[in-house]
């Protein structure tokens, strides 16, 4: 695998790392949404790792990241519609997207 395309898929793991770093283990709705500075660290590690997926597509389109379209869409409506942002479409982003990325993302970096 091209040293760039892994580079990429490190930086999407180290996000999704911070997510899960930033939510603790207690993850907990009513936290996430009354706590701002909480909400845009989340914001920002999905909108890296849609910048990173959608580099990893530019470089080699045939690179299976299952939802590839899906995660650049959410860092364009992150980045571009931040005041339309819906905090439930976040937290089950969070909740059933997000553990299911980093398996496959797991995958790819072996």
């Amino acid at each position: 695998m091209q040293h760039e395309i892994l580079k990429h898929l490190h930086d999407i793991k180290e996000s999704i790392d911070s997510i899960y770093e930033y939510l603790g283990d207690n993850r907990d709705f009513k936290e996430y949404k009354t706590n701002k500075l909480l909400r845009r660290g989340v914001e920002r590690e999905l909108e890296i790792i849609g910048e990173a997926t959608n580099r990893i597509l530019k470089i080699d389109s045939s690179i299976e990241i299952p939802d590839s379209r899906r995660i650049v869409d959410l860092r364009n409506w992150v980045i571009h519609r931040y005041d339309k942002v819906d905090d439930i479409i976040i937290w089950g982003i969070i909740l059933k997207d997000i553990p299911r990325l980093r398996e496959q993302i797991d995958k790819l970096i072996k």
